[in-house]
């Protein structure tokens, strides 16, 4: 039975102020901080301080909040300024009563700690650690004494570590999303959504949405349901899918999917055959070009080694296809709080030689990732044409290595 909400927001603070008392103290020693400052105003919520907000204020900022670190011989300091507490985790540190204004006493506070270097959430790369507004930053700026503006720097190691690094109990919590993802999945890419000559893609795609909300659950993307068939045209690039279809028999039929459960995001694509009429199983061809699609994920994931960058592990995973003979692509990302999470790219579909920014980024232990590629070849039984098997699955990387949270797709589901 899923928890009540008040269960589950409890249960979401807890684990917030686990969080932020294991991770925030490494984060800004790795980044070189001794302050940090989140800014945002209500309904323009900088990304990061989304996350560090407590489940009953739903998302929301609540006129202008401002979150602080300060480093201290004791550890790090929490405390918002604030007109109300944010949550347990941060007592407030303003009395309007005292001093009516807020960034004068931001000011005052960090007057006080002296910070060397003061970490605000600006950065030209991740839009994810971008969060400060262009209004905001030059209020925050513009008021404090210049010899604390001038330590200003980028908290975008802290931001984006913030955003991808997972506590052990977290991996559970994305494995029970994946499981539950799963479940969507093989349903709508069975007889219970699809009737062959009946059924369209985009019937399929609202019969996923329909489900995963009449379920309570949440879509941080519209599915996208498609079809390769013999004599078929040849798909192109992501940027102009096709447009509806019947699903017939003899159809290779794909799903790309995701959903949101307990604020975790999930992203899986799998394939379906829909057997002809005295067919019993798929051509051996489409059996074959999973299996390549498999290997390519196998090759990929060999290559995650902490310390590399996306652009490492996408030159290093692509030779090995190529020594293998092997054709495919690559596009990759890191999965958790957001869909295309923060952390390092690891290609895109347009971009098969190196992501610059993004693909510069290191990959870091208890992170997640949605291991998204393409393996291409030829099937005998449809004259030799050439057939996308794109693949995607959710996993998790740690000093084990890189492994599935629910398990991968190895063979076709038949319909």
């Amino acid at each position: 039975m899923t928890p009540d909400l008040r269960t589950r927001a409890e249960e979401h603070d807890r684990l917030l102020v686990s969080r932020l008392d294991a991770l925030v103290p490494m984060l800004m020693d790795r980044a070189g901080l001794d302050a940090w400052v989140l800014a945002a105003r209500e309904y323009n919520e900088d990304p990061v301080l989304q996350t560090m907000l407590p489940a009953s204020w739903l998302d929301t900022a609540r006129r202008r909040t401002i979150l602080v670190f300060l480093r201290s011989p004791g550890g790090v300091q929490r405390m918002a300024v604030a007109r109300y507490p944010v949550g347990d985790a941060f007592p407030s540190a303003w009395d309007p009563e005292l001093q009516p204004d807020q960034w004068a006493r931001l000011a005052e506070l960090l007057a006080g700690a002296d910070p060397a270097r003061i970490g605000i959430d600006s950065s030209g790369v991740f839009p994810l650690a971008d969060g400060l507004s262009a209004s905001e930053r030059p209020e925050l700026v513009d008021r404090l004494p210049s010899g604390l503006s001038s330590r200003i720097v980028s908290a975008e190691t802290a931001a984006i570590g913030w955003l991808e690094t997972r506590l052990p109990e977290e991996r559970s919590r994305l494995a029970d999303a994946c499981r539950l993802a799963h479940g969507y999945l093989r349903r709508a890419l069975s007889a219970e959504a699809i009737t062959p000559g009946i059924t369209t893609t985009a019937s399929v795609e609202w019969w996923l949405r329909d489900a995963v909300h009449g379920d309570g659950y949440g879509s941080w993307f519209h599915p996208t349901c498609t079809v390769q068939r013999r004599g078929g045209p040849a798909r192109g690039s992501f940027a102009g899918e096709p447009g509806e279809t019947v699903i017939e028999a003899g159809d290779l039929v794909h799903v790309d999917f995701g959903i949101v459960a307990d604020g975790y995001r999930t992203d899986q694509q799998q394939h379906a055959y829909v057997l002809a009429p005295g067919e019993t199983r798929a051509p051996d061809g489409l059996v074959t070009g999973v299996a390549s699609a498999n290997r390519l994920q196998d090759l990929l994931v060999a290559e995650f080694v902490a310390g590399r960058t996306g652009n490492d592990i996408l030159r290093r995973a692509r030779a090995a296809a190529g020594a293998e003979g092997l054709d495919g692509l690559i596009y990759s990302h890191p999965i958790g709080l957001h869909g295309h999470g923060a952390g390092p790219t690891i290609g895109l579909w347009d971009n098969q030689e190196a992501v610059l920014g993004q693909g510069d980024y290191p990959l870091w232990p208890s992170t997640a990732y949605s291991i998204e590629l393409q393996a291409r070849a030829g099937v005998e039984e449809w004259d030799g044409q050439v057939v996308q098997f794109m693949l995607e699955e959710d996993a998790w990387f740690d000093d084990a290595g890189c492994s599935f949270l629910d398990g991968r797709q190895t063979e076709l589901w038949l319909i």
